[in-house]
């Protein structure tokens, strides 16, 4: 058994096509040489970056003084100061310039040791950064799911004609008091939601249509909550042209994989007459990114 002591934070930034904000995000993470960053998935059409990072923690982590902890909060920073959020237009829903942060344990990594990150990374990105911060998961004192976070903010609904999701909220005013940082979002900077689960894997599905309506129907009933698959959320999201994605967390990869998943939307999407593409992971496996880490 791995004896060692990991921690894996994945952070989604609302944007994809500014490269030399990216650059920026980037080089704020390599100043902190025991974090790497084994992964990023860009997507042009989504406007959206995802970032993996992974590092070794200390037996007893100080969740004020780790370096992954540290990096994050430098990414984010840099996101801050070189993406405006009012400039942003995209096909994936968001929040905010950073829109997740999420903290996962790896080998001998408890759960909550990544939680105590992810509560003091959220405390300082609301209170240095003022960015109204969300908890979720194990972070959250009543294990709040991030989907509810999402659905009161607004997050499921474009805000753009079509289906575009553009600029900053309606309102400054927010329908959930953050737990940290300001009562208002900034139309510039947007919302922030930090949380720490176990694993989660993401995998899309593509269906060879532009009818969102229809594969919408799809996605909901592959997703527990549409009665479907349990342990997977499913949202159908516009991604290039003639495509419209099943995009899905698998919140539980070892119960219900990515080969049910594609299975199931096969199967729904024959009996609708539409074809269906190659799924793809939008990072690799967990037992993957620890190998990547050891080997440096």
């Amino acid at each position: 058994m791995l004896k060692v002591m990991l921690a894996c934070c994945k952070v989604y930034i609302s944007e994809s096509q500014n490269k030399l904000s990216l650059e920026s995000i980037e080089r704020a993470a390599k100043v902190y040489p025991r974090v790497a960053i084994i992964n990023k998935f860009e997507d042009e059409a989504y406007n959206r970056v995802g970032y993996t990072l992974v590092s070794e923690l200390v037996p007893i982590p100080s969740a004020d003084s780790n370096p992954l902890r540290e990096a994050v909060f430098s990414m984010v920073k840099a996101a801050l100061e070189t993406i405006n959020f009012e400039s942003h237009c995209g096909t994936h829903p968001r929040l905010g310039v950073v829109d997740h942060i999420c903290f996962h344990p790896l080998a001998q990594t408890s759960l909550e040791q990544v939680a105590c990150i992810a509560k003091s990374l959220a405390a300082d990105i609301g209170s240095n950064l003022q960015v109204p911060t969300y908890l979720y998961g194990a972070a959250h004192q009543e294990g709040r799911k991030l989907d509810s976070t999402r659905r009161v903010l607004g997050y499921f609904k474009p805000n753009l004609e079509g289906n575009q999701w553009a600029g900053g909220p309606e309102s400054e005013t927010l329908l959930l008091k953050p737990d940290a940082g300001p009562h208002q979002a900034s139309p510039d900077k947007g919302i922030a939601v930090v949380g720490a689960t176990r694993w989660v894997d993401n995998y899309n599905v593509p269906i060879f249509s532009t009818d969102i309506a229809t594969v919408s129907k799809i996605a909901r009933q592959v997703s527990e909550r549409g009665g479907g698959l349990p342990s997977v959320q499913a949202m159908a999201l516009a991604h290039g042209e003639n495509i419209t994605e099943v995009a899905c967390n698998l919140l539980d990869p070892t119960r219900v994989g990515a080969e049910q998943v594609k299975i199931e939307v096969e199967r729904l999407a024959k009996e609708k007459g539409l074809s269906v593409g190659t799924g793809y992971f939008t990072d690799f496996t967990q037992e993957k990114i620890i190998e990547k880490y050891l080997k440096g």
